[in-house]
């Protein structure tokens, strides 16, 4: 692979944000990855690769993500947190060759790329713990529960916001 390990990382991000909301078939998602990032077909195509074995694996991160997000449901996870979940939870888990703190790291980056502040927080919560819990190590579920109250509290006032847009002052015609 010859480009930075943070642009494939990105390039498999996107192609399963692309799965998860039912874009486009996979040729055009191929030639859309390749420009939008300006990497090769061959890396795309690698990327894609990566892609297939998350999806295989697909069920069983899902419901790990979903049985540790407890009060915030997995169907209420935003597609962008829950793709980045389902790439860090595969790379910490299932891919040997990336180093945990590194898998965790690049989570982060991507959630304050793609997401928010708050959907950061909330993603580190739900990866820490689910590699604690992987490595038999206590789990501090509190964590979790205070992220998906933040992240709530950051998406209502979201939606007050977009409910209830600022009127423009009204100019006096003299």
């Amino acid at each position: 692979m010859s480009v930075p390990a943070q642009k494939f990382r990105e390039a498999v991000f996107q192609l399963l944000y692309s799965y998860d909301v039912g874009r486009g078939d996979e040729d055009d998602m191929v030639d859309l990855i390749m420009h939008e990032l300006a990497i090769t077909k061959k890396v795309t195509k690698e990327a894609l690769s990566r892609v297939e074995k998350i999806l295989k694996k697909l069920s069983e991160i899902d419901a790990m993500i979903g049985k540790t997000s407890q009060s915030y449901t997995f169907e209420r996870i935003q597609s962008v947190e829950r793709n980045v979940l389902r790439l860090g939870l595969y790379e910490l888990l299932f891919d040997d060759e990336i180093p945990p703190k590194v898998a965790l790291a690049e989570a982060m980056r991507m959630t304050r790329k793609f997401g928010t502040k708050e959907s950061a927080s909330f993603v580190n919560a739900i990866l820490d713990a689910l590699y604690k819990q992987s490595l038999g190590e206590p789990v501090d579920i509190k964590q979790v529960s205070l992220s998906a109250a933040e992240l709530s509290k950051s998406e209502q006032i979201a939606l007050e916001a977009a409910l209830n847009p600022p009127q423009k002052p009204e100019l006096d015609d003299e």
